[in-house]
């Protein structure tokens, strides 16, 4: 089994944001989450795009370094997740001298891409027949 995990942090986009597109993937087949990232309107699907993109990547160099095979129609989006980064807080001038805060929120987005699990079949185990 081949477990990959990609990381992107301090993307401005808000959380809120993001973990809509984020529900839209969980666990599609990795080909399947790219294909529908990549007609959605948000704005937030061409970085997570990017990002399963390169999970996929890291999956196929982790197969080769442990000598594994990938086949990489088996990835499956196992888990992915939105927390929130730092906020970026700006200033807006406003009539009469005042001054309005904006907060500019960041994401930091997680993907983690995983080929099912092999069912070992194990023996079955004895069952005690009750004796009257």
């Amino acid at each position: 089994m081949v477990e990959s995990i990609a990381r992107v942090r301090h993307i401005r986009v808000t959380p809120q944001k993001a973990r809509r597109v984020v529900a839209l993937i969980k666990g599609k087949q990795a080909e399947e989450a790219l294909a529908i990232l990549k007609f959605a309107p948000q704005g937030a699907s061409e970085p997570i795009y990017k990002l399963v993109a390169s999970a996929i990547a890291n999956a196929r160099v982790k197969a080769d370094q442990d000598g594994e095979y990938l086949a990489e129609q088996d990835l499956y989006v196992k888990n992915a997740y939105v927390d929130e980064g730092t906020t970026l807080k700006r200033f807006q001038p406003r009539a009469q001298g005042r001054a309005f805060q904006i907060k500019k929120r960041t994401s930091h987005i997680t993907v983690v891409l995983s080929t099912p699990e092999v069912a070992e079949t194990a023996p079955a185990a004895k069952t005690k027949k009750a004796s009257k």
